[in-house]
């Protein structure tokens, strides 16, 4: 195999399943993600990718998408550093290197389909892909660049795209407390899982909770930040911030945990690192590898993921009775259809009953 063509190295990263393409640039070190594995099973396959890609776009020209995309950064990009993450990587490997040159009314329908079935990543990827077409489409129609009218990304079908590779995994009762009992005697570990599957959190919000967001008296939490890749940020929407309450059973728990970390000021991080000495929280890396590699491969549960214990509260909430509005509000969705194609209402009794009834759940308490 020949890569004198290629310039640097193409490695693994087993943190993100991903591949990267690394090199040196005037002295400074560059990277840019390839794909996951899914999109290049082999590292060949990787390599072939970070060739194609290594052209890298045309020097942009008035009029054109690469002029359009400058701005659009400059602009409309969302602030959220995740977001943005993900938004450069579609733009940078997939769409400047093919697209950067033309105008954004060369992006059409039957092109841009025929073009997304050639290129080879996954299906999900694809979806990616054409959401940000679209969304510079309409961009370009808010600046008045290109005449007011349907958006032609509307119009381009993937097949299979919105079907899942995996069914999400939600744990069984007897599954979480088994989970739990391999921790042993790890009260922060513990914590986290309590808080994950009792409030249905995301990660990056476990790792953004601080002391000072817990309200003792009134029994309530506020989740008002994130943190991903150890950078602290917005959470997902305006809808996934805000107060939940806290059940009576759950709260001893997080006071066990309050007694027992040497981080406990109100500005200290709920889930603070002792190696960066309580400035940052804990990477993801290192809880991922105490729940799925170490717990759940002792408890005998099979993989375990971050997201699996969201999952599992919204299966839980369903299994205790909690009416569809409610559930809603306490998952946090902006649209109920993300919950469950019905509509509802939520009231606070309601909101605490289901909070009680899902901690007691977690904690194993009749």
């Amino acid at each position: 195999m020949k890569r004198a063509a290629l310039v640097g190295s193409v490695t693994f990263n087993r943190r993100f399943g991903t591949w990267v393409h690394l090199w040196w640039d005037n002295g400074k070190r560059r990277s840019r993600t390839i794909g996951t594995v899914e999109d290049f099973p082999t590292k060949e396959a990787a390599w072939q990718a970070a060739r194609n890609r290594r052209s890298q776009a045309p020097e942009p020209i008035a009029g054109s998408l690469g002029i359009l995309i400058a701005q659009y950064r400059d602009e409309r990009m969302p602030r959220r550093q995740s977001t943005r993450r993900g938004y450069n990587t579609w733009l940078d490997n997939h769409i400047l290197p093919k697209w950067g040159a033309s105008p954004i009314s060369f992006l059409q329908a039957r092109p841009v389909e025929l073009w997304l079935r050639s290129i080879p990543v996954s299906q999900k990827s694809k979806l990616h892909i054409r959401g940000m077409l679209s969304i510079l489409w309409d961009y370009a129609m808010w600046r008045g660049d290109v005449p007011t009218q349907r958006n032609p990304m509307e119009l381009v079908r993937i097949k299979g795209g919105n079907q899942r590779r995996r069914k999400p995994r939600s744990l069984t009762a007897e599954e979480f407390h088994a989970l739990m009992e391999a921790l042993g005697k790890d009260v922060r570990s513990r914590t986290m899982l309590l808080l994950a599957v009792s409030f249905g959190l995301r990660i990056s919000e476990v790792l953004g909770l601080k002391w000072k967001d817990i309200d003792w008296l009134a029994k309530t939490i506020r989740i008002e930040r994130g943190v991903v890749k150890q950078i602290v940020d917005d959470v997902k929407s305006s809808y996934s911030a805000g107060t939940m309450l806290i059940a009576d059973v759950l709260l001893e728990s997080i006071k066990q945990w309050k007694q027992t970390t040497q981080f406990s000021d109100p500005e200290d991080w709920m889930f603070a690192s002792p190696v960066k000495l309580g400035r940052q929280p804990l990477s993801y890396t290192h809880v991922w590898r105490t729940l799925d590699l170490t717990a759940a491969k002792k408890a005998c549960i099979g993989h375990v993921s971050s997201h699996t214990f969201r999952h599992t509260y919204r299966t839980w909430l369903d299994s205790v009775g909690t009416p569809v509005g409610v559930q809603q509000k306490l998952m946090r969705h902006s649209d109920i259809r993300t919950t469950m194609n019905i509509y509802g209402d939520a009231v606070t009794d309601d909101v605490r009953t289901a909070s009680h009834k899902v901690a007691r759940m977690a904690l194993a308490v009749t």
